[in-house]
Order: C-alpha cells, then sequence, then structure tokens
C-alpha cells in the first residue's frame, strides 16, 4: 500500500496553488514507478482526510492528472493511474544519488577540448585577475537607461518589438557608419555593416564562412585564445609566426603564404593581445600587399581602438584597405560595459549579406531597442565624452599600477608600459611557473583563472595578461601588495 499519509509536503506560503503541488507531486512518483500504471488512487474524502487538504483540493488535483493524462476516472469504480501509461525506464545510479537525473547526461554528445573552461561562483572579497576589462562602476548607466526609457516609451515602439532585420537595427547601421567613417578612417556605406553581439561573434561568423576542416589559418605565436579557439572549433589548420616588439613578423607570413595555400590571418594589429604591441607601418602596408597577392581574408579585431595614452590612435588596417581583404570587427563592449553586447563586422557587401544569412541560425537578431538605444548614445556624443572621461581615468591607474610593480615586483616581474589598452604582458622570472605562483596567491584571496590560456601555441615566454584598468587605487594598492606577498613566499619556498 503506498504510504500517502507520508509521502507527500506542502509549502503553504508558496505562490503554487495546492492542488497543483499535489498533482505535481503525484506525477513525480508515477514517473518514478512508486505509482505504477493502473494503481487505484485514494477516494477524494479520504485522501483529504490524510493530508488534513480541502475535500475541493484532491477533487481538483484529480481533475489536473485527468487532464493532462496521467490518470483516468472509471465510473462507479474510482480514479487510477492511467493504464496506458508505460513504464519509464531508469538509471541504475549506484550509492547515494540525492541530485536530480539533469546531474547525469542520459545521451551521448560531442566535447571539444579546445574550448576550455570558465570560471564562475565568484568568492567574495578576492581579487581577480582579469585580462583587460572595463570597469562597469564607470558605465554611463543612467544615461543610457534615459535613452533607452525615452525609446522604448515612444508610441511606435512596438514595431521593434518582432522579429527584424538580421543584419542589425537601421539606425545603428546608419550611425556607426557615420561614426566610424569620421574616428576610423573608413569609407563604408550601410551594407558594409553587420551589427553582431560584440566582437566574438564576428569571429565566429567569419570563421564559419572562411574556414573549412584543415583550411589553413595565420595566427601570432601569441594570440587571443578565444579567436585562437574558435579556429580550432573549425577544425582548421593553425600556422604562427612570431611577434615581436612591431607586431605580427610578415616576413614569416610571406615565407607561409609561399608554401600554403592561406584562407585566412587573424591580427590585433592596434594592441596585439596579449602582448600589447602594435603593428608597425611598414607591416601593416606589407601585411595588405599579401593579402592582395595570396588572395587570403585579414580578420583585424580592433578591440580597444579608443584606449590610447601617449599618442591619437592609430588607424586601423581597414582604413587602408582598398582591395576588400580586410574583415573590420568591434565592438563597444569594451568602451563601455562587456555587458552591452554590441558590436559590428564591416567587410565587403557580398561577405556581409553571407554573415546575415548564417546569423539568422544561430541568433536571428540582436536587441532592438538596446540597438537603437546605443544609436542615439553615439549620435548624441555621449560616447565620446564618456571615452575622454574613463580615459584619463585609466592612464592615471595605468601610471598608478606600473609604477608600483616596477618598485615592488621587480625582483621577478618583466613588463613594457603599454601605450595603450587595458592591461600589461607580464613576464615572470623563468626560475618560477605561474602555476606555483598561482596556487601561492590563492592564500592571500588572488585568483589567477586559465593562465594556461596563453600557452596555446607557444610555451617558453613565461607571461600572462594581467589587466589594470578595472581596479581603483585603493584595489590596485591592495593588488600589488597581494603580489608581494606571493613573491616572498614563492621566494621562499
Amino acid at each position: 500500500m503506498f504510504p500517502y499519509k507520508t509521502s507527500f509536503n506542502f509549502n503553504r506560503k508558496s505562490k503554487q496553488p495546492l492542488y497543483l503541488q499535489l498533482a505535481n507531486q503525484f506525477i513525480q512518483y508515477i514517473t518514478e514507478g512508486k505509482l505504477p500504471s493502473g494503481t487505484k488512487l485514494l477516494s477524494s474524502r479520504v485522501l483529504s482526510d490524510q493530508l488534513n487538504l480541502h475535500r475541493k483540493t484532491v477533487v481538483a488535483s484529480y481533475e489536473e492528472l485527468i487532464l493532462q493524462g496521467w490518470a483516468e476516472s472509471i465510473p462507479k469504480k474510482g480514479t487510477f493511474v492511467h493504464t496506458n501509461l508505460p513504464f519509464l525506464q531508469q538509471q541504475n545510479f549506484k550509492g547515494s544519488f540525492t541530485g536530480s537525473s539533469k546531474n547525469k547526461t542520459g545521451f551521448s554528445f560531442y566535447k571539444e577540448a579546445n574550448l576550455g573552461s570558465t570560471y564562475s561562483n565568484l568568492k567574495k572579497d578576492w581579487i581577480y585577475i582579469n585580462d583587460g576589462i572595463s570597469d562597469a562602476r564607470l558605465t554611463p548607466v543612467d544615461e543610457i537607461a534615459r535613452i533607452y526609457r525615452r525609446i522604448s516609451s515612444r508610441k511606435n515602439s512596438h514595431q521593434h518589438l518582432s522579429y527584424g532585420t538580421t543584419y542589425g537595427n537601421d539606425v545603428l547601421r546608419n550611425v556607426l557608419v557615420t561614426y566610424l567613417n569620421k574616428t576610423r578612417g573608413l569609407t563604408i556605406e550601410k551594407e558594409n555593416i553587420l551589427i553582431t553581439r560584440g566582437s566574438q561573434m564576428g569571429i565566429y561568423l567569419s570563421s564559419q564562412l572562411l574556414l573549412k576542416e584543415k583550411d589553413k589559418i595565420i595566427l601570432g605565436k601569441t594570440n587571443y585564445a578565444s579567436s585562437t579557439m574558435t579556429f580550432n572549433h573549425q577544425k582548421s589548420e593553425i600556422l604562427t609566426v612570431s611577434v615581436d616588439e612591431n607586431g605580427l613578423n610578415t616576413n614569416e607570413v610571406a615565407e607561409l603564404c609561399k608554401k600554403h595555400t592561406i584562407k585566412a590571418l587573424y591580427v590585433t594589429s592596434h594592441h596585439h593581445h596579449p602582448t600589447t604591441v602594435t603593428l608597425s607601418a611598414e607591416r601593416r602596408i606589407h601585411l595588405l600587399n599579401l593579402a592582395k597577392e595570396y588572395g587570403f581574408a585579414i580578420m583585424e579585431d580592433d578591440y580597444d581602438y579608443d584606449f590610447n595614452y601617449n599618442h591619437a590612435p592609430i588607424l586601423p588596417l581597414a582604413s587602408h584597405d582598398v582591395n576588400g581583404n580586410v574583415i573590420y570587427i568591434g565592438s563597444v563592449c569594451k568602451t563601455v560595459a562587456p555587458v552591452f553586447r554590441v558590436g559590428y563586422l564591416i567587410a565587403s557587401k557580398e561577405f556581409v549579406d553571407e554573415a546575415s544569412k548564417l546569423r539568422r541560425i544561430i541568433d536571428r537578431q540582436g536587441d532592438a531597442l538596446l540597438e537603437l538605444t546605443f544609436a542615439e548614445f553615439v549620435k548624441s556624443g555621449d560616447l565620446d565624452r564618456h571615452i575622454r572621461k574613463v580615459l584619463k581615468i585609466y592612464k592615471n591607474r595605468r601610471d598608478l599600477f606600473c609604477r608600483l610593480l616596477k618598485e615592488e615586483c621587480s625582483s621577478i616581474f618583466q613588463f613594457e608600459i603599454p601605450k595603450g589598452g587595458m592591461a600589461i604582458w607580464l613576464k615572470l622570472d623563468k626560475a618560477y611557473s605561474w602555476k606555483e605562483f598561482t596556487e601561492i596567491a590563492a592564500k592571500y584571496q588572488l585568483a589567477i583563472p586559465n593562465y594556461e590560456r596563453y600557452d596555446l601555441f607557444f610555451e617558453g615566454h613565461n607571461a600572462i595578461r594581467m589587466g589594470f584598468a578595472s581596479y581603483n587605487e585603493e584595489e590596485i594598492y591592495k593588488l600589488i601588495a597581494t603580489l608581494k606577498l606571493t613573491i616572498n613566499e614563492l621566494r621562499n619556498c
């Protein structure tokens, strides 16, 4: 006999009605096989007495079970678990199992070691090293929220709430055409721009269109890890060239082009990721000439164009491209805040058209209201005002961070002060490893997540990218002090 009285529990403070709580527990016991097909259920009167529920609650619960097909009512006989229900076969888990079946997969699927891992469950009061992100506390939330509210309250706002174009909002495309032509030296039209949800989507879409299995792409031996994972995901063959103080070695690119059919080259020309060096003017022209001669695409990821401290920003390769070889990728995520997934992919019309078709099956479209908000944010000059404000703050943080790091930690660290961006390329004395350093740092509540990603191709540099822009002055002093504590223990091991 099924133990009805002890098997059901109710939360009378829950917003879910009691009859549904009862019905859902019945369904659980049926699927678990504790109430098999054909089992006669207690009468509503008896069950209401046993569970201390109103009889109407039990009746409503039985009606719900019948409506959903879990039970059937047979006149003059009673209510039964539906006789046509098959037995639900379940995995036999050994040992104690307190979780649900969601902890174990009942089917096979493909995994990719190349995709690396992510970290979550951030611990309070810990310092987390990042590879150069903006300070979310400086985000102009009030200005953005005011624009968003104003747009969403317009009488015609409903037209932006349905399906729209896969190219992105037309207003934003037109605004960005004007803005990027003015600030980046581009000569594009609306047909050359696709709105994306950040740079990473632009990289992914481009790789999908450019690369099939074993197609060859050239990267730096040090490279932006997420892009490397994207190209690995395509099963493309990755060829690497060295990176020095002038950026990618284009002479090595030329040698590879003589030996192989190259489909694409990926470059962060403004500030190479992760080392922060700038691609020299000579190499920029050489690279464009090579792309024309050998017919490969240049994927230019201009992730931090707005952040230069020593001079004006250097115009991207795309501004000098007259042969249609450059795919220019950027976003406002770094500039404003990572949470605002608004980016762009710029290329020839035929490439943008094809990318928009592909975008349809992975994301369909962006957030039209958010895109309209950023169109107004850019057009009104708010973006430029924000950039000027944070540029001064990040420069001061760079100067303080680099000065303290040199004064307190130069015994085992080497670095060059970056001309722009939000991070430094920090080299650790080769007598030590980042694995050792990270393990000791954790004792002082300092986390260095995924430091291994910098060694995807070229081991031996013993360096990581360490951001400074997201820390205020007090936090920088604390970070340096924690690094110093870690160094002292490391050297005494």
